[in-house]
């Protein structure tokens, strides 16, 4: 499939994709997981033509910002660049690692001051989420705690989520599983995405022009 390029002429559709990992170690499985949830979606994006950037956000890297940002309502540059790059994606690969039952404190409270900056910046937007964890008795985290908060905030969450434990890195089998599992959601994924036109992207820091302002009251 073509579609603009931007300069008017007819070319290979272009994709962005923001990850989202909140893990908190280096190395880090939750930012492996990630890593492998996005490659899998631009091999599946690229088999339809599709020219595909993707733009991965450490959200540890923002932790100090995060807090600030809460207290004072306004983010600095290099966490506002990494909101605005979720809002201006095509998609959305968020990933968490799972803590006392459900997805940590780092990864909600990203997501909080993105609605703070902008509450539509992933209304109607493909998501796929995932989780890491010490067991998989936690992998119902991304049903209970993830895909409701993306819900809420109006996202389109595909219906297969991936959660990897330990073993599902080692064994005889469990790499397949788990490789099937990724791809299968981020099939599910790439189908989302090119349903859609480019997200519709507005500052949230723009001032409101004056005639708005009469017309609101």
């Amino acid at each position: 499939m073509t579609g603009p390029t931007g300069d008017g002429s007819a070319g290979p559709t272009r994709r962005t994709i923001a990850v989202v990992s909140a893990g908190l170690g280096r190395p880090s499985s939750t930012r492996l997981l990630a890593d492998r949830l996005a490659a899998s979606a631009e091999r599946e994006l690229r088999e339809w033509g599709d020219q595909v950037e993707t733009r991965v956000i450490e959200v540890r890297e923002h932790g100090h910002g995060l807090v600030d940002n809460l207290v004072s309502g306004f983010p600095e540059p290099e966490l506002r660049t990494a909101l605005e790059t979720v809002a201006a994606a095509d998609g959305l690969i968020a990933v968490t690692p799972t803590l006392a039952a459900s997805h940590s404190s780092l990864f909600k409270a990203f997501f909080e001051v993105l609605d703070l900056m902008d509450d539509h910046a992933v209304d109607g937007k493909p998501v796929l989420i995932g989780a890491t964890g010490g067991t998989a008795r936690h992998s119902l985290v991304l049903e209970s705690t993830v895909r409701p908060l993306f819900a809420y905030l109006g996202a389109v969450v595909v219906p297969t989520s991936v959660f990897a434990a330990p073993e599902d890195w080692g064994g005889a089998t469990a790499p397949d599983l788990l490789a099937h599992r990724i791809d299968r959601a981020a099939a599910q994924f790439a189908a989302e995405i090119r349903r859609r036109a480019a997200p519709d992207v507005r500052d949230p820091f723009a001032p409101t022009p004056f005639t708005d302002l009469l017309g609101a009251g």
